[in-house]
């Protein structure tokens, strides 16, 4: 299936994708960086799945999340009559569950189930046997027990089933893990967890104060980052997959599972605009925990409860989506150098002080030394915001961001009476400042570049206006905005830079599809420029690349006309959820000056 054929389910620990045709084909347990028991999104059903379907031909399929829930129904018609199949995951308890009711809604339909376990990304077959009036599942550290009325037998080292349901008619399936070496968990009551769960997700998505035209695409996109987020640390993944390619059939395939620091003010931002100050707090929380330490090892990204090793591995065993080879779990940019992420580390402290969320104790200490280690290397070329693997650069962006370090810093002292040394700091900001007008802009292009002495563009050059370094209105940044929209945009969508399939500047074979949050980028400064009619069209346009439950991926194939990478993806939402504020916002002030 394509990527946009799935949705979600989740309890904000870990995820499942079930796709329109009634298969979970993937979800790991118990964490999103967990091995998956079912993995036949990068394979195919051998690998791990939970198929729940009508027997025979599906005449149409439609799909909807319950209200502003996680809680998905999907209805298929068939000639016999219509069956709802509602997925969802309980807000999370003693153990994980992932919860299928089949529902008879017209005439009678029979309904096929086929239970494929494969534990460790389809590698591990599991040992099945009935005990307890339930299946349970065990091989290794794993187990799984599912519970239902349903009569389920094996066949061929899968479990299988086959019922009828009349109208009105429901028959739950939970599946729930736990430690193989402790005692069985009790199974939850499917209809009282449903009850549970959508109250639990009404409540939630009550508190957003988003109003506007856009309001439902936003509250979808909240959702999706709470959905995305480790309650338990406050972490916030990329996305709740890995290797879903970037190019179909290329090795453009990287582990999301994990948390990047580049997230922290945009995240931020979406979620304090929303009224959801217990989850920016959280945010903030774990970035203070995670970049603790020595600055000179100082991560882009971490664990989604701070670890820091997450070795880059292949699993040849597994053939990859649509063939798209390898298959990566663990990433090895963890060891990149990226000057950029310094910039957001004090960007998104200042933001939370300056919303009003009380300072984290530690954190102005860690500020300073972070500060204080950047002024001696911020000179140093990097690897830049998109973790190229084609060796150190001086890139702008990153240069710019290691302005904002300081300009924050400096703000932080006279706003709040932070101690430090204001003027060292003011020095560093004036002498960054410069260099970057100095050495980072092309009078030839008559705009910024990639990187010191390039001639190439780069997406990440949107974000110049919006942390403040230029005023927007500024010749350089509009003559930018103007050579991004003539090379980087493609049927009005933005490439991060220019590759093609031959040597590419980033390291890597293949070519990079247009990249979703850097569309919405656009959207934000043609919003600051006043080129309101331009920015309002490109964010519909970009709206209408959402699935049928409102998810995005990575990026989008023009070619094939798909949406392709990770998914759902962070940023993406992320983004959306910023954008449709900045054009609000267009209505009663620049949108390009939120408390900068």
């Amino acid at each position: 299936m394509r990527i946009e054929d799935y949705a979600i389910v989740g309890d904000s620990q870990t995820l499942a994708l079930v796709g329109i045709d009634g298969s979970v084909d993937w979800l790991c347990f118990p964490r999103f960086d967990s091995g998956a028991c079912f993995s036949a999104l990068l394979g195919g059903p051998e690998f791990g799945r939970w198929k729940i379907a009508p027997v025979g031909e599906v005449k149409n399929v439609r799909r909807r999340y319950t209200d502003d829930t996680l809680v998905l129904e999907t209805l298929f018609e068939t000639a016999e009559g219509a069956v709802r199949i509602v997925d969802f995951m309980p807000i999370r308890g003693r153990a994980p569950d992932i919860v299928r009711i089949v529902e008879g809604v017209r005439g009678r339909v029979t309904v096929q189930v086929e239970l494929v376990i494969r534990f460790d990304y389809g590698s591990i077959v599991p040992w099945v046997r009935r005990l307890d009036g339930r299946l349970h599942a065990v091989a290794g550290p794993d187990a799984l027990v599912l519970a239902t009325p349903a009569r389920m037998h094996g066949k061929g080292l899968t479990t299988v089933g086959e019922l009828a349901v009349e109208p009105n008619q429901r028959v739950p399936f939970v599946l729930t893990w736990y430690p193989s070496y402790e005692p069985p968990v009790p199974s939850p009551d499917a209809f009282e967890s449903l009850d549970d769960t959508v109250l639990w997700w009404r409540d939630w998505s009550a508190t957003c104060r988003t109003g506007g035209p856009y309001r439902d695409a936003v509250v979808r996109s909240l959702i999706t980052l709470k959905a995305l987020t480790y309650a338990p640390s406050g972490g916030l993944v990329a996305a709740g997959t890995t290797s879903l390619p970037e190019q179909l059939g290329g090795v453009r395939n990287w582990d999301y599972r994990y948390c990047w620091l580049r997230d922290a003010t945009f995240t931020l931002q979406a979620m304090l605009h929303a009224g959801f100050r217990a989850e920016a707090a959280a945010w903030r929380d774990w970035l203070v925990r995670a970049v603790a330490g020595d600055p000179a090892k100082l991560q882009i990204m971490y664990g989604v409860t701070g670890e820091r090793r997450l070795d880059e591995r292949e699993l040849t065993w597994l053939p990859g989506y649509e063939a798209s080879k390898p298959v990566r779990i663990g990433n090895a940019a963890v060891a990149q150098y990226q000057l950029d992420v310094y910039g957001e580390v004090i960007d998104m402290l200042y933001e939370a002080r300056m919303s009003g969320i009380d300072p984290e104790r530690a954190s102005w200490a860690i500020e300073r030394t972070v500060l204080d280690w950047l002024e001696g290397n911020w000179r140093e070329p990097d690897e830049g915001i998109w973790e190229t693997r084609g060796g150190r650069q001086h890139f702008t962006y990153s240069k710019v961001m290691a302005w904002a370090a300081f300009d924050r810093a400096v703000k932080t002292a006279r706003r709040f009476g932070a101690e430090g040394p204001v003027d060292k700091w003011v020095e560093a900001r004036d002498l960054i400042h410069a260099d970057v007008c100095s050495h980072g802009f092309n009078a030839e292009l008559g705009s910024f570049t990639q990187a010191y002495g390039s001639k190439r563009l780069d997406a990440s050059l949107l974000l110049i206006p919006h942390v403040g370094f230029l005023d927007c209105k500024d010749p350089r940044l509009v003559g930018t905005i103007n050579a991004i929209e003539r090379e980087l945009v493609e049927a009005g969508l933005v490439k991060r830079y220019l590759t093609s399939d031959g040597k590419n500047p980033d390291g890597l074979t293949g070519h990079d599809n247009p990249f979703l949050a850097c569309s919405f980028w656009l959207v934000d400064a043609l919003a600051m420029i006043d080129r309101r009619r331009d920015a309002v069209t490109l964010y519909e346009r970009l709206l209408g690349l959402r699935n049928d439950v409102g998810l995005l991926a990575e990026e989008y194939d023009l070619q094939h006309k798909r949406q392709v990478g990770n998914f759902p993806q962070a940023f993406s939402h992320v983004s959306l959820v910023n954008s449709a504020r900045n054009l609000e916002e267009l209505e009663t002030g620049p949108a390009a000056q939120r408390g900068r």
